[in-house]
C-alpha cells in the first residue's frame, strides 16, 4: 500500500493543518511541498501513533481493527457501507463547515487523522477503489489492531460462519454421487431425442439445465445441444474418478458457464460486465477456508458475505446499473437494498445447486416438508478433495453385467460401464427406473430409430454378448430375423364391420359406400374407413337394413341386422 507521503498527495495546506491539529502537532510550513514531508516525519513516531490509536472512539477503533483484519485494505464501497461515508467537499465549504471537528462516521474520523487513505489499485476484475491504512502508519499500529502474524493473509481469507444448530441440520442430504450417471443419461437422451426425465425422476429442471450447460462447457455438446461423438468416446473411456474431476474442473474454471443465469427466480437482462469465473473464484476461495465436515448455518454464511464481501458480484456503481428482474414480481432488483435477492440468491444457488450436484456439499433442512429451504451445509471429504482439484475417492469395482430378459426387457444397474449404457440406450425404448436400475425394452420402433442413426443390429448383439450375463436365444433369433426381414407382425386398432350374411357384404360392395371399405377379413367382416360409419349406416338403410354401432373393448364393431 502507499505510504503516508503518497496518501497525502493532492491535499491542500489547510487539510494538512487540520490533520496536524488532530495529532496535537504544529505544522509551520509555507506550502504543501514543504508541509507533507514535515508532517509525515512528525507523525511517524511509534509512541505518538500508539497514543493516537488509544484515543480513538470505540466505533472508530473497530473500523481500524477491521481494516487490520483485511491486511490493511478493503474495497472503498465495502468499507464506507460498513463504517459510514466520508463527505466530499470543496476546500471552501470544508473550511467553513469544518467536518473534521464534527465527523459523521468512523470513516470520517479516520480520514481527518490520516489513518485512512483512498486510491485505485489493480484487482482480479481490473482497477478498483480501495480504502487503506498507509504503510508507514500501519508499521506502528499495536498488534491488537494489526496482528503481526497475519503475513500475506488477504481479505478474501477472512470469513466466519456460525455453526448450524441441531434444528437447522435436522434432516440431512448427502452430497450427490450421481454426477457421472446423470451426465450419461443426459447425453444419451439428447442423442436419442427423448426426454431424460424418465431416468432422472428426482432431478429438477434447474439441475437438468446445469448438466446440459456443463456438458457444453466440456465440448461434449455443441452450442446447439447436439452430442459430439468423438469427444463422448474419450470421456467414457476415463475412469469414473477422473471423469468426475474433469466435470468439476470444467465448471470450476469455466469463463462461460453462467451461474447467474441459472439462479432460480432471477432473469438478468441487458449487457454488463459479468465475469462468471472471477465471481466463482471469489466464492470458492472463501468456501475453501471453511472447516470440513462441520455443519454451518447457510443464513449465517450469506449474512457474513454481505457484511464482509458484499461486492463479490457487483461493485458500488453496478448495484444500480445491472438490470436483474425478479421472476415473481417482474420488478428490477436495483440498488444495494436488493443484495439478498441477487447476491444472496446466487450464493444459495451455488451451495445448494452446483456444489451439491458436483459432490462437494452435504445439505440439511429443519424438516422434510416439500420445498423446505436448506438451512445448513458442510463440505464432505470428497468435496474437500475436489476443492483442491484432486480426484474424489470412489470405490472402483468390477463392472456389473447387463441383465436381459426373454421378453426384450433390459436392466442396467449403475455399476454397468457408462459407455455400455449409453450405447444400449440408443437401441431401446426407455422405461421408468426400477429398484435404482435403468430399464429399457427392445421394439421394432426403437430398432428402426437406431438404424436411422447408422446403428447396426450386429453392434447390439455384440454389446449384449460381451456385457450381458445371459442373452436369451429367442431374443437373438428375433433380432437377427428383424435385421434380415423387418417386422414379422403388427398390431393395429381398426373399425370392423360384421354382417349377418355374405349376401349383405356383397350388396354393400355394390353400393356407393364401397369406397369406405378397406381390407376384407372374411365372408362377413371387413375393415372400414375411420369415420365412415354414418355413410355405411345410410347405405344399409337404403337397402332395407338397420345398423347399430357397438363399442367393444378397443375395437369399434358395427352389427348389421335385417328387419326380419
Amino acid at each position: 500500500m502507499p505510504d503516508l507521503k503518497h496518501s497525502l498527495q493532492g491535499a491542500d495546506l489547510m487539510h494538512l493543518k487540520h490533520i496536524a491539529d488532530k495529532w496535537g502537532l504544529t505544522l509551520d510550513a509555507p506550502d504543501v511541498r514543504h508541509g507533507v514531508p514535515l508532517l509525515v516525519e512528525k507523525m511517524t513516531q511509534p509512541e505518538l501513533v500508539e497514543e493516537m490509536v488509544s484515543a480513538l472512539p470505540a466505533e472508530t477503533l473497530d473500523a481500524l481493527k477491521w481494516l487490520g483484519d483485511q491486511n490493511g485494505r478493503a474495497p472503498w464501497d465495502l468499507f464506507t457501507r460498513r463504517f459510514g461515508e466520508v463527505r466530499e467537499m470543496g476546500t471552501g465549504k470544508r473550511d467553513r463547515e469544518r467536518p473534521d471537528l464534527d465527523p459523521i462516521s468512523p470513516a470520517e474520523v479516520l480520514w481527518y487523522r490520516a489513518f485512512l487513505g483512498r486510491g485505485f489499485f489493480d484487482s482480479e476484475t481490473g482497477p478498483k477503489e480501495f480504502a487503506y491504512v498507509p504503510d508507514d502508519l500501519k508499521e506502528f499500529l499495536p498488534e491488537s489492531v494489526f496482528p503481526a502474524h497475519q503475513g500475506e493473509k488477504t481479505s478474501n481469507q477472512v470469513l466466519i460462519a456460525r455453526k448450524a444448530t441441531p434444528e437447522e441440520r435436522k434432516e440431512k442430504l448427502s452430497a450427490s454421487i450421481e454426477l457421472i450417471q446423470h451426465t450419461c443419461t443426459v447425453l444419451a437422451a439428447l442423442r436419442m431425442g427423448v426426454d431424460p426425465g424418465i431416468h432422472l425422476p428426482d432431478v429438477t429442471e434447474g439441475e437438468r439445465q446445469f448438466y446440459t450447460q456443463l456438458l457444453q462447457t466440456m465440448d461434449l455438446l455443441n452450442s446447439k445441444g447436439i452430442p459430439q461423438p468423438e469427444h463422448i468416446r474419450d470421456f467414457f473411456d476415463l475412469p469414473r474418478d477422473q471423469g468426475w474431476l474433469d466435470l468439476w474442473k470444467a465448471w470450476r474454471y469455466s469463463s462461460t458457464h453462467n451461474d447467474l443465469n441459472l439462479t432460480p427466480g432471477l432473469s438478468p437482462e441487458g449487457t454488463w460486465d459479468y465475469k462468471p469465473l472471477n465471481v466463482r473464484n471469489s466464492v470458492l476461495e472463501l468456501i475453501s477456508q471453511l472447516p470440513g465436515n462441520t455443519w454451518l448455518s447457510l443464513s449465517s454464511f450469506v449474512t457474513r458475505m454481505r457484511q464482509e464481501h458484499s461486492n463479490f458480484l457487483r461493485s458500488a456503481g453496478e448495484f444500480d446499473s445491472w438490470y436483474i428482474k425478479d421472476d415473481e414480481t417482474e420488478d428490477f432488483l436495483r440498488g444495494f437494498e436488493h443484495w439478498d435477492e441477487v447476491e444472496g440468491a446466487l450464493l444459495r444457488y451455488l451451495i445448494t445447486g452446483p456444489l451439491h450436484w458436483l459432490g462437494v456439499m452435504d445439505l440439511a433442512a429443519a424438516n422434510q416438508v416439500p420445498g423446505q429451504p436448506w438451512t445448513a451445509f458442510r463440505i464432505c471429504s470428497r468435496g474437500r478433495a475436489l476443492l483442491a482439484d484432486q480426484a474424489p475417492d470412489i470405490h472402483q469395482r468390477e463392472p456389473d453385467p447387463v441383465h436381459v430378459r426373454s421378453k426384450g426387457w433390459i436392466r442396467v444397474s449403475k455399476g454397468v460401464q457408462r459407455k455400455v449404457r449409453y450405447q444400449l440406450a440408443r437401441f431401446c425404448d426407455w422405461l421408468p427406473m426400477k429398484r435404482d436400475s435403468y430399464m429399457y425394452s427392445l421394439s421394432p420402433r426403437s430398432l428402426q430409430e437406431a438404424k436411422g442413426q447408422d446403428l447396426e443390429i450386429g453392434h447390439l448383439l455384440a454389446l449384449l454378448e460381451n456385457h450381458a450375463e445371459v442373452v436369451p436365444p429367442n431374443l437373438v433369433k428375433a433380432l437377427q430375423r428383424w435385421d434380415q426381414e423387418g417386422n414379422q407382425a403388427s398390431m393395429e386398432q381398426e373399425t370392423v364391420l360384421r354382417v349377418r350374411s355374405p349376401a349383405m357384404l356383397k350388396a354393400l360392395k355394390g353400393s356407393r359406400a364401397e369406397r369406405y371399405l378397406r381390407e376384407t377379413l372374411g365372408p362377413t367382416a371387413v375393415i372400414i374407413q375411420e369415420g365412415s360409419e354414418p355413410r355405411i349406416k345410410e347405405a344399409f338403410l337404403e337397402m332395407g337394413f338397420l345398423v347399430e354401432g357397438v363399442k367393444g373393448g378397443e375395437t369399434e364393431k358395427i352389427a348389421a341386422e335385417n328387419g326380419e
